[in-house]
């Protein structure tokens, strides 16, 4: 591989998708980012693929296309995308919004309007102290929803993954996978391989699950059996089940449209 961008792998700077970029092998790079940074290095071409917000491929449907089996999603309770209040949700009036996560707030926003909740909203950098400091409540994800959940456990108001599936009786699908639409298949498939490959371990080899926990619990600082429940709670492959929650949430809290695009038809959903 002579172009960097083309042996370089996007990934979320969280630990919900440590089972695919687990001892990823030397030959690649990879670029680590917040999931709304991603979406630009996909589309400046500094990485080959990533997982962006399932809320900035609606935004970026034509210029992006979906790749197939992975993702990052919840069948239910996530546990990393979480509302903290101080008041139940009825008795908030202002909630503060992550910066780096535009799924996550596309969502709390839907789920509000249809349970008929007026909510002011401030858009401020992901810190669990000065976001409750300036509104009733806080939106946060990846890691930092689970450290806060671990500190104030009795502020957790709402889990969106639990939510979402309370209202449509179907997975959320926070991360998908996503490539240029204009680059080569050929690359894209190699980079793909490497990523599912090691989702296919992770899922049949108890070796490689305890590895990638004990891997995540250096970065995270979580105990090895609160990271062995969360690996339970958000999951990595894609299956049509899967998907059809991701559809349903692109049409109905991100207006989309257009049919979702593939850069290939899925060979080895399950």
């Amino acid at each position: 591989m002579t172009d960097t961008w083309a042996s370089t792998l996007g990934r979320v700077a969280f630990i919900n998708c440590d089972p695919l970029y687990h001892e990823i092998p030397d030959e690649w790079n990879v670029l680590s980012a917040p999931p709304s940074w991603l979406t630009g290095h996909v589309l400046r071409r500094d990485c080959i693929l990533a997982p962006i917000p399932a809320a900035d491929y609606a935004k970026h449907q034509k210029e992006l296309v979906l790749l197939p089996d992975i993702g990052i999603g919840s069948q239910g309770e996530v546990g990393s995308v979480l509302l903290f209040g101080a008041v139940p949700i009825s008795s908030m009036k202002t909630i503060a919004l992550p910066s780096d996560s535009a799924t996550s707030v596309a969502l709390l926003k839907h789920l509000l309007a249809k349970r008929g909740h007026t909510m002011s909203y401030v858009s401020t950098g992901p810190d669990y102290d000065s976001m409750m400091a300036m509104a009733d409540g806080a939106l946060l994800i990846g890691d930092r929803a689970l450290e806060a959940a671990r500190e104030f456990p009795e502020m957790v108001q709402l889990d969106l993954g639990e939510a979402w599936m309370q209202e449509e009786g179907l997975p959320m699908i926070f991360g998908v996978f996503v490539a240029r639409a204009d680059t080569p298949s050929s690359l894209v498939r190699q980079a793909h391989a490497v990523l599912l490959s090691n989702l296919v371990q992770f899922e049949n080899d108890d070796e490689k699950r305890e590895h990638v926990i004990r891997w995540s619990m250096e970065k995270s600082g979580l105990t090895y059996e609160r990271l062995d429940k969360y690996y339970g709670e958000v999951f990595n492959r894609l299956n049509q089940h899967h998907l059809d929650g991701l559809f349903k949430f692109l049409s109905e809290a991100c207006n989309m449209e257009d049919e979702p695009r593939f850069a290939w038809s899925a060979d080895t959903v399950v």
